[in-house]
């Protein structure tokens, strides 16, 4: 059982305090490069980019020492831990994992983890990323969502799982960075493919929006407030989405999830999970 000062760690883990991000290479102010994307009739796929909680490099109020290692997914606070996207949606009944990849730590991907719904042709592709390198995070996410990225997964049978720019949904996780720091890139959409977006960080609506725009994809959830981005949200959303149910059911199942684990009103829930522009 969590203590309350532990929730309100969570709270305001996204206020700033300061802390300069390292240095990353200037990416191009603009997309020259169009990849042509498969996508398998019938299937769908979700990648979702979950940059990891980073007390060194990221302009957090510190959580737990343990918990706030960017550099360890199996024991961070939105990956490995209970409500971290890696464990919730191994123990979860409506999916199950397929593959599991850990990387080279000297590359901004640490681990990737692919799960297949257990009623559906749906399929998540979930990276972490190093907690130092949030901003290559959000701007792959950024890229993915506008089609101007590419990314395959080779399963055991052969058979591949096209994500990143080909994805139905794109999802970030994780602290907002964009608090922090600015991305001057623009992400002018690829291709006519439809694309929708989710994002779970405080305030992401006020940060992401303009970026967001730029790339065509239609944001099905992101917040107005500070926020505690675990799983559940994630998890309870994607319930109505891969059955094809509206927007505002997928927003519903969030802000139901959230005011179950954080105990807080629906109506404090639904004012901080919203749909659309």
């Amino acid at each position: 059982m969590r203590t309350l000062l532990f929730l309100s760690i969570l709270f305001f883990s996204c206020q700033s305090n300061g802390k300069q991000q390292p240095q990353q290479a200037a990416a191009k102010n603009k997309r020259t490069q169009k990849p042509s994307h498969n996508r398998v009739p019938g299937q769908r796929v979700i990648h979702v980019y979950v940059a990891l909680c980073d007390n060194k490099y990221q302009g957090i109020v510190p959580v737990p020492e343990k918990i706030g290692n960017g550099q360890d997914p199996a024991n961070n606070l939105y990956w490995g831990c209970s409500y971290g996207i890696k464990t919730f949606f191994t123990k979860s009944k409506e999916w199950e994992l397929q593959k599991t990849v850990t990387s080279n730590t000297e590359k901004p991907i640490l681990e990737r983890c692919v799960f297949k719904h257990r009623f559906s042709d749906t399929w998540l592709v979930a990276d972490a990323y190093d907690g130092q390198f949030i901003k290559t995070c959000t701007e792959t996410f950024l890229s993915a969502c506008s089609g101007s990225n590419s990314d395959a997964v080779v399963l055991k049978n052969g058979n591949k799982i096209f994500a990143a720019g080909a994805s139905h949904l794109l999802a970030y996780i994780g602290h907002d960075g964009l608090m922090d720091f600015r991305i001057n890139t623009e992400f002018p959409a690829s291709d006519q493919l439809q694309r929708e977006a989710i994002i779970l960080a405080c305030i992401s609506k006020s940060y992401f929006a303009p970026k967001l725009k730029q790339t065509a994809a239609w944001p099905i959830l992101w917040s107005t407030g500070l926020m505690a981005p675990e799983a559940y949200v994630l998890h309870d959303a994607l319930s109505a989405w891969v059955k094809n149910q509206p927007a505002e059911t997928v927003r519903s199942n969030a802000a139901a999830a959230y005011s179950k684990y954080q105990k807080c009103s629906m109506k404090a829930a639904r004012n901080l999970l919203v749909t659309g522009w």
